[in-house]
């Protein structure tokens, strides 16, 4: 058995304004390192064995506030990055709907086969994300590991370990530094936290 604590990265200004981020290397907003502030008090005290971060700079941010409260440092972990958006990045949903509405509409209608100019197929973020998940199966027993990672990733890592289709990645919801719970086992997996903010209550709105 392996836990996993997941967390989403701190609001950053385009979360607040509804943009699709994707690869683009957007920081923390003040917001956002308080709520990661807030998240790492919250994980004072927990046996963490490992951090690996998406190195995108709004999660590896996160997981260093949170690395500063404990005996573990922090690894850069590609696979945890989210899928790349390409042209859409910087926009807001009705931008792109102004835009570029065809593609939009084929990418609303099968993400999976549809892929906006210069982002990632899904195929292959699934793919990267399911390695990652493999490696985590195959580590020792009884570790506690935290992912500081994007919404994508995790929904789609929390579809693959509950064995659901990745297209209901969307039933998970997963706000900006939740904290969600996650055992593995060979034979499958447990959620035991989803989205899970009360450390948040004191983050000014």
């Amino acid at each position: 058995m392996t836990r996993l604590l997941l967390v989403r990265h701190g609001e950053t200004v385009w979360n607040a304004a509804r943009r699709f981020q994707g690869v683009t290397d957007v920081p923390l907003s003040e917001r956002g390192r308080a709520q990661a502030a807030a998240l790492a008090g919250r994980l004072v005290g927990e046996p963490l064995h490992a951090i690996l971060a998406s190195d995108l700079r709004r999660a590896y941010d996160t997981a260093a506030l949170i690395a500063e409260r404990q005996p573990q440092g922090v690894t850069p972990e590609p696979r945890l990055r989210e899928i790349g958006f390409g042209d859409w990045e910087g926009m807001t949903y009705a931008e792109i709907e102004q835009r570029d509405p065809d593609t939009l509409a084929r990418w609303v209608a099968d993400c999976w086969q549809v892929t906006p100019n210069g982002g990632e197929p899904f195929g292959a973020f699934i793919a990267r994300v399911r390695a990652l998940l493999e490696d985590l199966r195959a580590r020792r027993d009884e570790e506690t590991v935290l992912l500081v990672a994007h919404g994508g990733p995790l929904q789609v890592l929390l579809c693959l370990a509950l064995g659901l289709e990745p297209r209901a990645r969307w039933q998970f919801r997963l706000d900006p530094a939740s904290l969600s719970e996650l055992y593995l086992y060979q034979e499958g997996a447990i959620l035991t936290l989803l989205n899970d903010q009360h450390h948040l209550k004191e983050v000014a709105t």
